[in-house]
């Protein structure tokens, strides 16, 4: 594969990274569906061997960076998600009382 299109791999990717982050931290996890586009995208960097080159090692690190931002982010959504849940549990049990008492 010529440097070009790998070239061309990486910056596909770290689009997705970039768009993957910028909807998890606007709250948006649910529209996060371009994960097997993702996923397709790695597979074909690892097979062409791309990180093996040195030319490379910047943009590497830049996706790793951005790989771990997004799982902090992701965390951060998985919190908020399961603090509403709780909220929503917490009201239902409420509800539930009030009807059993009317």
């Amino acid at each position: 594969m010529c440097v070009e299109n790998q070239i061309h791999l990486l910056d596909e990717l770290q689009n997705l990274l970039e768009k993957h982050l910028r909807l998890a931290r606007q709250g948006n996890v649910g529209d996060i569906k371009t994960i097997s586009r993702q996923a397709e995208l790695i597979e074909k960097i690892v097979s062409e061997g791309v990180f093996e080159s040195d030319e490379f090692e910047n943009r590497k690190e830049r996706l790793q960076k951005l790989y771990r931002e997004l799982n902090i982010a992701l965390a951060a959504q998985k919190g908020d998600v399961a603090e509403k849940l709780e909220q929503v549990r917490k009201g239902r049990k409420i509800v539930g009382a009030y009807r059993r008492n009317i």
